[in-house]
């Protein structure tokens, strides 16, 4: 057998490790917290603020878009599509708000109802998203299917203009956010400890 062979056999045997982290967690803790936060002003806890859209920039933003582009890294199609798409809403969504308070687009505010076509089509895709969830963990499941009725009763409230739907959204939406917060802690520490803490 020539070396040549050998070599190519060698190379065969080689296994590769992926070692890098899971990004899940930070996906959904950028997704999580950024999400109750809001919904807590949309229950009339307080009014929008910058505590609010610094939380859309970055750890609903940036940080989600990070992580989907490490679950791209490894091969993982729904994480990828999931938190880098769900990290430009927040970047979108802080855009809604802040673009039209500059002096040359004062006249481009957002009415209800585009903002409520806007929340619809997140809706849509949250609803296709969810099915994807049904071949994983519950948990996610149920992150999926909330947000997916936040999202269509963001859309409703809206375009009725009915106060009482958003402030039930607002409480929905926490409920959202929290069970983003339970999966990534969940798998977090489930890693840590190399055993099932936390059911999923």
């Amino acid at each position: 057998m020539s070396q040549n062979i050998k070599d190519v056999m060698n190379i065969r045997d080689i296994k590769i490790t992926d070692l890098s982290a899971n990004p899940a967690p930070l996906g959904l803790m950028g997704f999580g917290m950024t999400t109750v936060l809001l919904n807590i002003h949309n229950a009339g806890f307080y009014p929008m603020n910058a505590m609010i859209l610094s939380m859309g920039i970055f750890y609903g933003g940036l940080a989600q878009v990070i992580a989907g582009i490490q679950e791209w890294k490894k091969g993982n199609t729904f994480g990828a599509t999931a938190f880098t798409s769900y990290g430009l809403f927040w970047l979108s969504l802080v855009g809604i708000v802040l673009i039209p308070k500059s002096p040359d687009y004062a006249g481009l505010a957002a009415d209800s109802l585009s903002f409520a076509a806007y929340l619809f089509m997140w809706g849509v895709f949250t609803l296709f998203m969810f099915i994807g969830t049904l071949k994983g963990s519950r948990a996610l499941s149920v992150v999926f299917l909330t947000l997916t009725i936040l999202f269509f009763l963001l859309a409703a409230g809206n375009y009725l203009g009915n106060a009482g739907i958003l402030k039930i959204a607002g409480y929905e939406g926490i409920l959202t956010g929290l069970s983003a917060i339970y999966t990534a802690l969940g798998q977090v520490l489930n890693e840590a400890y190399g055993k099932k803490i936390v059911p999923l």
